[in-house]
């Protein structure tokens, strides 16, 4: 009776196991160089797919989406080290090597803890428009203890109307880019993500503070930075918050808001083609 017992346990634990979704998936195009295409929060990987097909040189490229947007079924909290873990495993799994991460906002972030954490396996990043602690950006001095997932404005979220939802990520969207016809895209983004997703997904940002690992980093590095909405204050933000990266470019986007492959495309394409070339 014991061992019947305890191959239900077993047999239980294997099952919760597999129960849960996977925190991202990815879409493999084409041959050659391998580049990680990392989306920013509720982008989809196909967002890439522009830019994939203005790369100059042959490369085997990973769009990745993730878990509660797009989609792509939700995962249990915490949302933002579960993806990357899955993202460690998805390396190592695949016996990547001498791989490139070109990663935006969140997928930035990514990229960033990533390089630290596989420095063998990581030759280059690109990162746009991310920043280390957006904490620090937007709320100087709180400690990241102070950042819960059970919140009155987290609550707020959660029970928020559909529209009253739409018509706040249609003000977001106002701010991530200046070209209008994208604005529907970017709400339509927002708006069909998982609603917990969402909020506690970003409720885990708000927690990161990767200028502590900076300096396990040896990926040489392109940062570009947005302007908007001041570009001499946005650079000395990013120069600032990356100050311990060694191996790194910094270049701003001028008249880019966070979207710069949307607002600046051709100058956007033009800096990820040299640096590519570039060893």
């Amino acid at each position: 009776m014991k061992t019947f017992r305890t191959t239900l346990v077993v047999l239980f634990i294997a099952c919760f196991g597999f129960s849960q979704n996977s925190a991202i998936k990815s879409e493999v195009i084409g041959k050659g160089n391998t580049i990680l295409f990392l989306p920013g929060f509720t982008t989809p990987g196909s967002i890439w797919k522009e830019t994939v097909n203005h790369l100059a040189s042959k490369n085997e490229a990973h769009l990745i989406s993730y878990a509660g947007f797009n989609g792509n079924p939700p995962i249990k909290m915490p949302w933002y080290t579960t993806i990357k873990q899955e993202l460690v495993n998805y390396i190592k799994d695949r016996k990547l090597n001498h791989v490139t991460i070109i990663g935006h906002s969140m997928g930035g972030n990514l990229a960033t803890d990533l390089a630290a954490i596989l420095p063998q396996n990581i030759h280059k990043i690109i990162i746009v428009d991310a920043i280390p602690c957006m904490r620090e950006l937007m709320m100087p001095g709180v400690p990241e203890s102070n950042i819960q997932y059970e919140s009155p404005y987290n609550q707020q979220l959660l029970v928020m109307k559909d529209a009253a939802f739409k018509q706040t990520a249609t003000m977001m969207a106002q701010n991530m880019t200046n070209q209008k016809d994208k604005y529907d895209t970017l709400v339509n983004w927002m708006s069909e993500a998982d609603r917990e997703t969402y909020v506690y997904g970003y409720t885990d940002l708000l927690k990161l503070d990767l200028r502590t690992i900076l300096d396990r980093i040896t990926a040489k590095t392109l940062i570009l930075g947005a302007s908007y909405p001041n570009k001499a204050i946005a650079q000395s933000n990013y120069e600032k918050q990356y100050k311990k990266l060694s191996n790194k470019t910094i270049v701003m986007a001028d008249d880019s808001k966070h979207f710069i492959m949307f607002d600046q495309p051709e100058w956007f394409y033009a800096k990820v083609n040299a640096f590519l070339a570039d060893e």
